[in-house]
């Protein structure tokens, strides 16, 4: 019988493959031009009322020094993560990542979907100039160096987990393949090249559209996924170590400790009520992608949250930008 004998974390933040003199200076130049800003009640705001309401010694949260302590901290972060997932020896990794009109459009945008073709795709980097700006060279990153490559994804435990979804009531998207042009979407993109790198693994990707309204799934669909997840992974007839993997959050674009405290907090005490129950308006633009970690806090609940890793991402005086978290389970023998 297959068992989840590992469970993970990991914010996918443009920080994380941005480099040091990015965090530095570059925020402060795109920040404020951000139309996704949403204060920590869900309301609409802009930069410009974010800056007046932060506190009075906000400029001294992301100095330069700060900022490059922030950058070695999430860089340490990533790499020990990468080796617990490693040394998890998995047989399958199961992705919970979001997409952002990537594979899909808001013309035709699910809200739960699981890829089940033989392979996924991630291209090559577009030529590089020097007259691209840093987001671009950084958002590269997270294609493949010098050609196109195809991951491996464990087909048959995506095929069986879309039908008995469905069997279950829940509407699955199923995505049998890419059309040409397409490639799998940031969430996934970083777990293949920041944290598995050249450790191959097959994986099952689940897709959540948790950024573009009005179809996101709720709290509380979310941590009814990860129990079905979870129940369905021990009914999987072949012996197989299973993994799984929250990719994206915590709060951004604007930085909410309380937020990210209390979700990991409730993780950690395996509170399905209080993860069910979060308020959908605090899940706004990129803190949607804290439903992720909902669907695997629940499929997670037979292990214990081992190891995390916190650190608020401040990178302009109106505290903009990500609460990063990196996250292991206990993983079992």
């Amino acid at each position: 019988m297959a068992r989840l004998v590992a469970a993970f974390g990991s914010s996918h933040s443009i920080m994380l493959v941005a480099r040091r003199e990015d965090w530095q200076h570059g925020f402060r130049l795109i920040d404020p031009k951000n139309p996704h800003y949403y204060d920590r009640t869900g309301r609409k705001t802009d930069y410009a009322a974010l800056l007046a309401a932060a506190p009075p010694d906000s400029e001294t949260m992301v100095t330069p020094e700060k900022m490059g302590e922030r950058f070695d901290a999430a860089q340490a972060a990533m790499d020990h993560l990468a080796q617990r997932i490693r040394d998890a020896r998995l047989d399958v990794l199961v992705i919970v990542g979001d997409d952002q009109t990537e594979l899909f459009r808001t013309t035709n945008n699910p809200a739960i979907a699981i890829y089940w073709g033989p392979t996924i795709r991630n291209t090559a980097r577009e030529p590089a100039s020097p007259a691209d700006p840093w987001p671009k060279s950084a958002r590269m990153w997270r294609h493949e160096p010098d050609r196109d490559r195809d991951y491996p994804v464990r087909a048959d435990l995506a095929e069986w987990l879309v039908r008995q979804l469905c069997d279950r009531d829940f509407d699955i998207a199923a995505l049998d393949g890419l059309e040409p042009g397409q490639f799998e979407g940031h969430a996934f993109q970083f777990v293949h090249r920041r944290l598995l790198g050249e450790h191959v693994v097959p994986v099952v990707p689940v897709i959540l559209n948790t950024f573009d309204p009005p179809n996101q799934p709720t709290p509380r669909r979310c941590v009814a996924l990860g129990s079905a997840l979870r129940g369905l992974v021990a009914q999987w007839p072949q012996d197989l170590r299973v993994g799984v993997i929250a990719s994206g959050g915590l709060s951004h674009f604007v930085v909410d400790e309380e937020l990210d405290q209390q979700v990991v907090s409730a993780i950690r005490r395996k509170d399905s009520a209080a993860l069910a129950a979060l308020d959908p308006k605090r899940l706004q633009a990129g803190s949607s992608e804290i439903r992720n970690w909902l669907v695997v806090g629940e499929m997670a609940r037979d292990l214990d949250l081992d190891w995390l890793e916190y650190i608020p991402g401040y990178r302009t005086p109106a505290l903009t930008g990500t609460g990063l978290a990196f996250a292991a389970w206990k993983t079992l023998d």
